[in-house]
């Protein structure tokens, strides 16, 4: 058996994010009385220690949807979600390595089939009930309920069948694998554990899909993480406290996290924030826009500005392959004939002008795309991915082959007609909250304008632009960013998967539309079995090269990590893999302490 207390190599699993911004500002300490817990059975956290109290206030571009984790599917619930609940196994968001959380421990058979997981004693839920083996039971019962449709789901399904959970004794349990999984414990990353105490009624009545709105309880809400639900106030504001009963220390034997508070501030867009930071109302930014994190760097005095490199995030076009009739205007499938032919889909990603995205969107601190793998993630792209250069003449051709033609030739400010001699006319959803989206937007408009296409844009909040993709379906073209918690090939799977809920271009599919996507499952869920990194890279590698021929996302590009925080503010550690700067929240802390109290 293979025993395993600490950091693990790597190659994970990560929760999908679809991406939106964050800052922090410092104000008033509030005491909290702290829960005894075992020395032994604390996480000890290395670095450097901080001193209690105070609060850091976070501003996100609109509000989360929900606090269920069972839901959320939008960047601003998961950043919520992050710092409220807790993981059997997490992986450290700055080495990449897994590290013991709710679990103290846990063994790998030699067979690679078995991992028996050993809770931490005396750990208690953020409303003081005690954790156990049937809390663990429960979570993952859940999550693998098909009538759920938890997006976790789609992790737990190794070799065609749903992990298996059986307990031992109150603070030991076994999951059963019908094949060997690649990423070994980072499987648990990221998969909050439930409060059953709380949430098995719902589940029996089958309203789980109903609760975690912002409005809920305070008492009817609970989680593991560092901070818990105080108060919400309807388009203003949601405040967190700290969790009494949390499980980490520092190197000192201090209990964490040392904020009294976390408040999240909604904001209208990105200059928001930067005007808040710029004033100094914010102690921290991240993911600042490329433009913003010039101007800030040059101005620099209380606050450091740090360009971390590249990170894991792509941002990609997609078309609407949607094959539910019910969900589709006879419009949009007139529009379908277009988009399903892959010579169109490859004669619009010949047709953009990457390299103009990131010079003009990033100023240079990004890089173009050719691949769902990120630069940030050098272990798992496929260096063999052709990156063709534009090319208006390649374009055309390929629109030509595809029967299309052009109302006064191909040059010259002239219309594209489909074979039905129709005018080539969408539209492209994208963020009204993301400066950066709306900028590529506007550049691939230009660029498609160029081949006779008439591309109108459409900006909408980040909820409804969700809901247009993944419920109604109401949609042409749109554009969207994902980032992956964690750098291992695993981490994308729901977008890999035809059956995965962001599989965007037709999501949830009971059975693969296409045969390259058919073969693309075999390929993903054959490299999530295989032993070694070499065969599971190789598969990996195949399935790149699918998506690269039939284009279902036209990759666009991959910004950089940018962020900011005032000199106050200590153990501000940007990292590549989100959540950028909150990642490590419980070990945030106020330099000057109650001193920022009274701005």
């Amino acid at each position: 058996m293979k025993k395993t207390t600490a950091n693990c190599k790597c190659c994970g699993i990560r929760s999908i994010v679809l991406l939106l911004l964050f800052v922090f500002v410092g104000h008033q300490a509030i005491a909290f009385p702290q829960e005894k817990i075992g020395k032994e059975e604390l996480l000890v956290l290395p670095g450097e220690v901080g001193r209690a109290g105070g609060r850091l206030v976070v501003s996100l571009r609109g509000e989360p949807k929900t606090l269920n984790p069972l839901i959320a599917a939008d960047a601003r619930s998961r950043e919520v979600i992050g710092v409220m609940q807790a993981d059997l196994v997490h992986i450290n968001r700055a080495t990449q390595q897994t590290e013991p959380a709710l679990a103290k421990s846990w063994n790998i058979s030699p067979d690679g089939l078995s991992y028996t997981i050993v809770l931490r004693r005396g750990l208690k839920f953020s409303d003081g009930q005690p954790l156990d083996a049937d809390d663990v039971l429960f979570t993952f019962r859940v999550y693998l309920d098909e009538n759920v449709h938890a997006p976790q789901r789609d992790l737990l399904m190794v070799g065609g069948k749903p992990i298996t959970v059986r307990k031992v004794d109150e603070h030991t349990v076994v999951f059963q694998l019908a094949k060997t999984y690649g990423v070994g414990e980072r499987l648990f990353d990221g998969l909050a554990i439930l409060p059953r105490h709380l949430l098995e009624k719902r589940y029996e009545e089958g309203k789980l899909g109903q609760i975690g709105s912002l409005a809920t309880a305070a008492d009817q809400w609970a989680g593991l993480g560092p901070f818990r639900l105080k108060e919400y106030v309807a388009g203003q504001r949601l405040v967190l406290e700290r969790n009494p009963y949390y499980w980490k220390s520092d190197a000192q034997g201090g209990r964490l996290p040392y904020l009294d508070e976390l408040v999240f501030l909604f904001v209208p867009n990105a200059d928001a924030q930067v005007l808040k930071f710029q004033s100094g109302e914010t102690d921290m930014i991240s993911q600042v826009g490329a433009e913003n994190f010039s101007v800030l760097s040059k101005q620099q005095r209380s606050y450091t500005m740090v360009d971390a490199g590249p990170g894991l995030e792509y941002n990609f076009l997609f078309f609407n392959l949607n094959d539910s009739i019910e969900k589709t205007s006879p419009d949009i499938q007139r529009k379908q004939k277009w988009f399903r032919e892959v010579n169109f889909r490859q004669a619009v990603s010949a047709a953009v002008d990457r390299e103009a995205i990131v010079r003009l969107v990033y100023q240079g601190r990004g890089a173009a795309l050719w691949g769902l793998v990120a630069p940030g993630n050098r272990r798992w792209g496929n260096e063999k991915l052709p990156h063709p250069a534009r090319s208006l003449d390649r374009a055309r051709t390929l629109l030509k082959e595809a029967g299309f033609s052009w109302s006064n030739g191909p040059d010259g400010g002239s219309t594209l007609l489909d074979s039905d001699g129709k005018s080539v006319e969408f539209s492209i959803l994208t963020s009204s909250t993301n400066a950066d989206r709306a900028k590529m937007a506007a550049l691939i408009q230009d660029d498609l304008k160029q081949l006779g296409m008439r591309v109108q844009v459409v900006p909408l909040e980040s909820r409804s632009l969700l809901d247009r993709v993944t419920q109604s379906r109401d949609y042409d073209a749109c554009i969207m960013g994902i980032a992956s918690y964690d750098a291992d090939a695993n981490s994308d799977i729901s977008v890999w998967l035809s059956s995965g809920g962001l599989h965007l271009w037709s999501p949830s599919q009971a059975h693969p539309a296409t045969s390259w996507e058919a073969e693309i499952d075999r390929l993903i869920e054959e490299q999530m079995s295989a032993r070694t990194f070499e065969q599971r890279k190789k598969l990996y590698d195949r399935a790149q090269e699918i998506l690269a021929e039939n284009q279902p996302m036209i990759f666009l590009a991959s910004p950089n990590i940018l962020a900011g925080a005032k000199n106050s503010i200590g153990n501000f550690h940007p990292a590549v893999l989100e959540p950028y700067v909150l990642w490590n929240v419980e070990q945030l802390y106020l330099k000057n302490g109650m001193e920022n109290a009274t701005r």
